[in-house]
């Protein structure tokens, strides 16, 4: 029950785009939003044997971000009211994980063209082409992200072996304009999420070295 006045809790999820057009394909809403999101950022920084002292401080691009979740789905809710989740009933929450699955497996009638172009002779088959993933933390974190991992726990099944109450670890690494370039809408969107950082790195008071502890560096 939520009471009047309340604030509206948002929930996290992952839109999938259409590469070409940016036409919404589907939007997948967290049943559940984690408690924790743990995000791993690693310095492109210019390495390797000879370096002059000119490239100690040099960067070579953005940051490689990694992120990882855990999300809960439930059917108790739903199975409490079977006449409106006929689908719950049938299958518990396995459309739920296909979606999720669905987001690091080729269509199967891409992988059907791709044999049928093999066994034709053809040299070179092309890897297919992902729907572009974004992940929608708040309107803060609108980040294009490419899934690397994805572990399912199934916790509870129904008398017919669906399970019904799962937790979900997902695995995200953050897709920059180097991994996209400026025109792809992905890298547009990384650019707005790299810019809105830099617009909050700004509201972050400046300091004075006395509250280090010191007057003055050596």
């Amino acid at each position: 029950m939520s009471f009047p006045g309340s604030p509206r809790l948002l929930k996290g999820g992952l839109v999938l785009l259409d590469p070409p057009s940016s036409r919404i394909l589907r939007v997948i809403v967290m049943q559940y939003n984690p408690e924790t999101i743990t995000r791993t950022l690693t310095a492109q920084a210019v390495t390797g044997d000879g370096l002059d002292r000119s490239q100690a401080l040099r960067i070579k691009g953005p940051a490689i971000e990694t992120l990882k979740l855990d999300a809960a789905i439930d059917a108790t809710d739903q199975l409490e009211f079977p006449d409106q989740n006929p689908d719950v009933v049938e299958s518990g929450i396995q459309a739920q994980l296909a979606a999720l699955e669905m987001l690091i497996q080729p269509p199967s009638d891409q992988l059907t063209t791709n044999n049928s172009l093999s066994n034709a002779g053809t040299l070179e088959i092309i890897p297919v082409e992902m729907p572009l993933t974004v992940l929608v933390w708040s309107k803060m974190r609108i980040v294009p992200v490419r899934v690397t991992d994805l572990s399912i726990t199934e916790e509870a099944f129904d008398t017919t072996l669906n399970p019904i109450r799962a937790k979900v670890s997902l695995g995200l690494r953050v897709l920059t304009i180097n991994d996209l370039g400026f025109d792809h809408r992905g890298g547009g969107l990384f650019m707005a999420y790299l810019q809105a950082k830099e617009r909050l790195a700004q509201k972050v008071r400046t300091t004075s070295l006395s509250e280090l502890g010191i007057g003055r560096l050596p």
